[in-house]
């Protein structure tokens, strides 16, 4: 019997050393799921939208929420101090009512519509990654929910959406928030 036969296949120190690091198992080299020709899903969808575009049309989302919600609780308290009074029941009732205001207008609007009135004002929608259709059903209220929703938490929800919504600044090649990423979303440009 020879000794100088190869050794077999998968018998290399890497595969004997439970600590080395290997690349993630990625299907048609996509981090997001089997592509039947392995092309970009992207392909033939608008260019991304410009992340500029997305924070304006977040601050005017943010405004077209925020203001009657605040008449609203002023109409309510006879005065608006939410924040200014010491009360932190006036506080969290304010911040859940302006949170859950938020979740319900984004996600009616994105199932419908594929966007709010703020990225229609900056021409830019949100397509699902995969199919570039809207995110009609649930990945639009998943979408919602991702975004708004952890604000309720103390501390730790402004923490969340801070890191959220700075996540498509160093996120490529998608240029995905956490709450595109959870819904498989992308926003892009919505004139051709």
């Amino acid at each position: 019997m020879s000794t100088d036969q190869p050794p077999p296949p998968g018998g290399g120190p890497r595969d004997r050393d439970p600590f080395a690091k290997q690349p993630p198992p990625r299907a048609n080299g996509s981090p997001y799921g089997d592509h039947d020709d392995g092309a970009d899903p992207l392909a033939g969808m608008p260019p991304l939208a410009h992340l500029g575009r997305r924070l304006l049309a977040r601050i005017i989302d943010g405004l077209i929420i925020g203001i009657p919600v605040g008449l609203i609780m002023a109409l309510i308290w006879g005065t608006y101090y939410p924040m200014g009074d010491g009360s932190d029941a006036r506080s969290s009732v304010f911040t859940l009512v302006y949170v859950l205001a938020y979740f319900v207008y984004e996600g009616l609007m994105l199932t419908r519509y594929g966007q709010t009135l703020g990225k229609k004002a900056m021409q830019i929608r949100v397509a699902m990654l995969e199919t570039g259709e809207l995110p009609a059903g649930g990945p639009g209220w998943v979408r919602a929910a991702t975004y708004a929703l952890p604000e309720i938490v103390p501390c730790c929800g402004f923490v969340f959406w801070l890191v959220n919504v700075l996540w498509c600044t160093w996120d490529r090649p998608y240029r995905q928030c956490l709450h595109d990423k959870v819904a498989k979303t992308v926003v892009v440009s919505a004139t051709p």
